[in-house]
């Protein structure tokens, strides 16, 4: 039995197809058939029933997997000692970030963290937040980056910043040029939103109405700011924007921005993760950076945190 066996064994039971696993695991598929197949005889078990479409798990073969995620999770924490006992920040660590903080934060910390950190190898995934949690609970990621709080006890949550919810308004739209909005103001069938899914679009579900009661013009199915605010400066509608997705855009359409009264409605960015002692060291360190470039950024206290799940209360900070 080896610690590759497993990885490929774990691998096909994530994907259900030894094609796609081999894929993933960077083999050839009769490679990882083969070394699957001696896993079993080894262990005088079936652990795939290969006569569903999709494959599936024996009963016994689920209870191996699980198995097998503990052993190949534990031997890959050999390094992180060493590491972490010699005081190295190196290594490989994996970050998921949300879509809609994705493109501001990233660019923000990135060039610091390997300058900092040259030893650092980090690779970045873009992800719902449903997947990203997925991922980093089955070991995948290290650390997430998302919006909070997602309400599990599972998890860590380390909040960064605030990032309040600012209103883009065309010049046609009642209330442009209105100091302080507040939420009723922006109940409009020219509402755009992104497509179900992202959790901004849940915020802004919980913070104006219930949008299955929406009817709108014409339905925007984009995970995309960009197309929302293109849509409004053509006069379409009106829509919210996290602070960060203002600061690059234009002089004039940053006349359209508009703020809403304090405590100014906004979400919670927080890096999420795992008790894992082993690697709390790379990950304050990455909070510590994270949180000090954020800081020169996003300066907001006086806020309301608008839940990232669906109908949810609100809380205050």
């Amino acid at each position: 039995m080896t610690i590759i066996q497993l990885k490929y064994a774990i691998a096909i039971s994530e994907f259900k197809n030894f094609t796609i696993a081999a894929e993933k695991c960077f083999v050839t598929q009769p490679t990882l058939s083969m070394q699957v197949q001696k896993l079993e005889r080894e262990l005088d078990v079936i652990i795939f029933d290969r006569s569903k479409k999709p494959i599936e798990l024996t009963d016994l073969g689920a209870k191996i997997i699980e198995q097998s995620k503990v052993i190949v999770s534990e031997s890959e924490k050999m390094r992180d000692v060493l590491d972490q006992q010699k005081g190295i920040i190196g290594g490989s660590f994996r970050i998921g970030i949300i879509p809609t903080v994705m493109p501001t934060l990233l660019p923000m910390f990135a060039g610091e963290l390997i300058k900092k950190f040259p030893l650092l190898k980090v690779s970045y995934v873009e992800l719902p937040t449903k997947e990203l949690v997925y991922e980093l609970k089955n070991g995948h990621l290290d650390l997430i980056i998302a919006a909070t709080p997602l309400e599990d006890n599972d998890l860590i949550e380390k909040p960064m910043y605030y990032e309040p919810f600012v209103a883009y308004l065309p010049k046609n739209f009642k209330h442009f040029g209105k100091k302080d909005l507040v939420p009723k103001d922006m109940y409009s069938n020219n509402l755009l939103l992104l497509k179900d899914g992202h959790c901004f679009r849940n915020s802004i579900e919980n913070l104006c109405f219930d949008c299955n009661e929406y009817d709108g013009k014409f339905e925007i199915k984009s995970g995309s700011f960009e197309t929302l605010t293109n849509l409004v400066d053509e006069g379409l509608g009106i829509t919210f924007l996290p602070y960060l997705h203002t600061l690059n855009l234009s002089d004039s359409q940053k006349t359209m921005l508009h703020s809403f009264k304090k405590p100014q409605p906004a979400r919670e960015i927080s890096l999420v993760y795992k008790q894992n002692k082993l690697k709390i060291h790379i990950i304050e360190e990455i909070y510590s950076l994270i949180h000090s470039i954020s800081k020169t950024k996003v300066q907001f206290s006086d806020v309301e945190i608008i839940s990232p799940h669906k109908n949810r209360v609100t809380k205050k900070e």
